[in-house]
């Protein structure tokens, strides 16, 4: 599941040791906006050390990273130095083209087979932040397929377009927050919605989440622990979610649970395997439907 994507500061242990404990979905470290610039290099000390220790997170939790934008010339060393076993994902920041992320990818790809990593296991998720990028949000979504996901970022992007950010009238950025889903849905992966500033205004963000639902976004980026729950409730599965996760536990828990076959198998013209078994299985888990999958399958018994 991709509802919450929680931010928190590479630079501060205390933070990152509070995080271990929440129940956000993902977990991203952040090396971006929260980092000054003269500690870039403690944040990624940091970091690198809590990846050592994935396991204090929790097998559930996705382990993400947000480096620095490819135009602020600290990229490929946030790359360089954060590559690693424990690492399943990158948010890179302010990506205006496809041509970033192909650069990007080919560093990962040269990194996961110097460190053993099985290739393609580190995601990445554009966040798209400009308007280059919003007009090119469809080009970066397939530049690669170990991107999962699109993130909006709305700040930056009204910033880019000289524009205020006014939260009782969208009108200003209601077009870029619109295309992203499409795109991302286009390209067959997940959009996720910006942050909500105001830490203490659960009821904005709440119909701020909704809003994002309703156009097609399947989470939102967080900056507060205080909007996990909130967030999770409203981008609880869907029932198009629940009865696909039904299927896919019904088709490959014979394969995973009882080790038969060769663990993957084909469900409606599309190959599933042990990565959507698992997203199947949140969903359910999250839905409360695992245990209902499991009595009306009888190779579970």
């Amino acid at each position: 599941m991709f509802r919450t994507v929680l931010f928190v500061p590479g630079v501060s242990q205390r933070f990152i040791d509070k995080a271990k404990n929440l129940s956000a979905d993902i977990i991203c470290f952040d090396l971006e906006d929260s980092v000054p610039h003269g500690e870039k290099h403690i944040a990624r000390k940091i970091i690198k050390e809590n990846l050592n220790e994935r396991e204090h997170f929790g097998l559930t939790k996705g382990i993400y990273v947000r480096i620095n934008s490819s135009d602020s010339g600290l990229c490929s060393e946030d790359i360089l130095s954060l590559v690693q076993q424990g690492l399943d994902g990158i948010i890179v920041p302010k990506v205006n083209n496809e041509i970033e992320i192909a650069s990007i990818c080919s560093h990962i790809t040269d990194l996961e087979e110097k460190n053993e990593i099985e290739k393609g296991h580190i995601k990445l998720m554009p966040s798209i932040e400009t308007a280059k990028g919003v007009v090119n949000a469809y080009s970066i979504a397939t530049a690669d397929p170990r991107i999962n996901a699109l993130v909006f970022g709305v700040y930056d992007f009204l910033y880019d377009m000289h524009l205020d950010y006014i939260d009782t009238d969208g009108s200003g950025y209601m077009y870029a927050r619109m295309k992203i889903p499409v795109d991302a849905r286009a390209a067959g992966i997940l959009a996720i919605d910006s942050v909500w500033q105001k830490i203490d205004d659960i009821i904005g963000l709440k119909n701020d989440a909704i809003t994002a639902k309703r156009i097609g976004y399947d989470g939102k980026t967080i900056i507060h622990p205080n909007h996990i729950e909130p967030v999770n409730e409203v981008f609880k599965p869907s029932k198009m979610q629940v009865e696909w996760a039904t299927k896919v536990v019904k088709a490959l828990e014979p394969v995973m649970y009882k080790g038969k076959g060769i663990g993957a198998i084909r469900l409606e013209g599309k190959m599933l395997d042990i990565v959507h078994y698992k997203q199947a299985k949140a969903i359910l888990d999250i839905a409360g439907a695992g245990t209902a999958v499991c009595r009306e399958n009888p190779a579970l018994d």
